[in-house]
């Protein structure tokens, strides 16, 4: 189905889970909000590919979470991919969209247009955050870069840090209709089973690379077997199949699942959403000093800052920046 060039299930999140074993999942479509996301930069096709790869990773990793405000992504290294960053923020109402929101940071003179977009990231980690909003302690978690996807980096971090088995299967990259230009699209299918009840893990040494944990440590028995099985099953998918354009979501699961009996619920739409504004560059300018502020104002006698995310520009009076303005501002 489609109304006009938007196929109705593109820029969704869809959950579901599959009754005859105790593994949960989601199938993510993203056709605008990717070309959103991007089209605030010109990357290089290796940082597009990771940025793009981290945007599905998110939608999916990020409908997951009952959160109301934000989770985030980081991906950092020591080669030319230096930073892949992401955010998603949770729908403020049931039936609202969520956001998201990416970049990246990089070293051109360093990148080797013959390596695989993975290997320029190079040695660092994989880091999930949650911001739950005031008062409440955000939540942070790092395994190292692991694999040769992101997606893999992904999977070890949830068996590592959550204990709890994942599978990632997305394709992503850039798709033309006969007489159309040309759009990213990206689909993806998160499996993951539910945590157990009364489980143990083994303390250290886990057969995953580098000794960390995999789904072979943490679960055994039928739970075991079922993962095996659901695995299986999602090895057949295809890219054609997982991107969509004329393959439903519920069809997807029916076609891979049937015979583990998926049951779907209430589809999320997400949307490219940037929270940046003048009030939070004020709030940030706030711990410098008027030194530091002089130092940061151009010729021009004013301090500019651009948005990494969205491309928002914003100048400033620099007397209106600093913690001095702020106690200033605070006296009768």
């Amino acid at each position: 189905m489609t109304t006009g060039t938007q196929i109705t299930w593109d820029d969704t999140v869809l959950p579901f889970q599959l009754d005859r074993s105790d593994i949960r999942g989601r199938v993510a479509r993203l056709d605008g909000v990717l070309g959103e996301v991007l089209r605030q930069h010109n990357y290089p096709p290796q940082i597009e590919a990771l940025v793009a790869e981290a945007t599905l990773l998110t939608a999916l990793i990020g409908q997951t979470v009952k959160l109301r405000w934000k989770l985030s992504l980081q991906i950092r290294g020591k080669g030319p991919a230096r930073l892949i960053a992401t955010d998603y923020y949770g729908p403020t109402e049931d039936g609202q969209p969520a956001r998201i929101r990416a970049y990246a940071s990089f070293d051109p003179d360093r990148l080797d247009p013959e390596a695989a977009p993975f290997s320029q990231i190079g040695e660092g980690y994989f880091a999930v955050m949650l911001d739950q909003g005031t008062d409440m302690v955000p939540y942070q978690g790092f395994t190292p870069i692991a694999g040769t996807t992101l997606s893999h980096c992904a999977e070890t971090y949830f068996a590592q840090s959550e204990q709890l088995p994942t599978r990632f299967a997305v394709t992503f990259g850039k798709s033309q209709a006969p007489g159309r230009a040309a759009r990213w699209r990206a689909g993806g299918v998160m499996l993951q089973h539910m945590p157990a009840v009364g489980g143990s893990v083994a303390a250290e040494g886990g057969s995953g690379e580098g000794g960390l944990l995999s789904h072979v440590d943490i679960l055994a028995g039928d739970e075991a077997e079922d993962w095996t099985r659901a695995n299986a099953l999602l090895d057949t998918v295809e890219d054609l199949e997982l991107i969509g354009p004329t393959l439903a979501p519920t069809d997807l699961l029916v076609r891979l699942f049937h015979e583990e009996v998926p049951r779907v619920f209430d589809a999320t739409p997400v949307r490219f959403g940037c929270s940046c504004s003048a009030d939070k560059v004020r709030s940030t300018m706030s711990i410098y000093s008027q030194a530091d502020i002089r130092h940061m104002t151009t010729p021009e006698g004013v301090v500019t800052a651009d948005c990494q995310f969205c491309g928002a520009h914003y100048e400033f009076d620099p007397k209106t920046l600093g913690f001095q303005a702020e106690r200033a501002g605070d006296v009768p």
